[in-house]
């Protein structure tokens, strides 16, 4: 007997930054939508750091996050307060909202890669009341814990392990291949730029919220 093809069940989920100011809404999401991990690198913490947000990673200074498509995440509200910051003059494009700097998602600069990691501060329950976590799922990785406060936290990798790659290498490619890169909250279709222009931290100011980092 042939088994019949069941399409996973997917939701949509609120977005919206603390004080409400920006809202939107990430379409067709599921635990297969993408892959949810705690990233503990240095830049993420001083990312936090430098948006004054201490409380959107956890003790070990690790970062919730969803690694998923730009075209499910979509802005309906309040998009003039989008911002965007680099660490450095090739580093990730971090994209917040300048309303309370609640981090929103990180990208690569090359405007057709279709990948956002979604910080979950900016994910809300289901359109539908379902909780957030089951929509999602478990975190599956947690990784470069080589930067993470006070040691390795349990269960981390010290880098980004290979399960986590191979698993995310053929999304990626299928995700490139469909054009899930548009459309786009953060990047626009015809010039290919960023919405907003980024704000590139010199050497000195990445320095320094890394040293903050080192003494706090």
């Amino acid at each position: 007997m042939s088994r019949v093809y069941a399409p996973p069940v997917t939701d949509s989920l609120a977005l919206r930054c603390h004080c409400g100011a920006l809202r939107g809404v990430a379409s067709d999401m599921s635990p297969s939508a993408g892959s949810h991990v705690v990233c503990y690198c240095d830049d993420c913490q001083a990312y936090a750091r430098f948006l004054g947000r201490d409380d959107i990673v956890d003790a070990y200074g690790g970062t919730d996050i969803f690694q998923t498509t730009p075209s499910r995440i979509r802005l309906t509200e309040g998009a003039a307060n989008l911002r965007c910051v680099a660490l450095s003059e090739k580093g990730l494009l971090r994209f917040y909202a300048g309303c309370c700097r609640t981090p929103i998602g990180n990208m690569v600069r090359q405007p057709r890669m279709p990948f956002v990691g979604v910080v979950s501060s900016f994910i809300g329950d289901g359109l539908d009341g379902k909780p957030r976590s089951a929509v999602l799922g478990p975190v599956i990785a947690k990784i470069q814990g080589r930067f993470a406060i006070g040691g390795v936290p349990p269960g981390a990798s010290a880098t980004a392990p290979l399960s986590l790659l191979m698993r995310g290498l053929p999304k990626l490619l299928g995700a490139f291949l469909a054009g899930a890169h548009q459309p786009s909250a953060f990047f626009d279709r015809t010039t290919r730029r960023p919405v907003v222009v980024p704000e590139v931290l010199t050497a000195e100011a990445r320095r320094a919220l890394r040293t903050s980092l080192a003494g706090a």
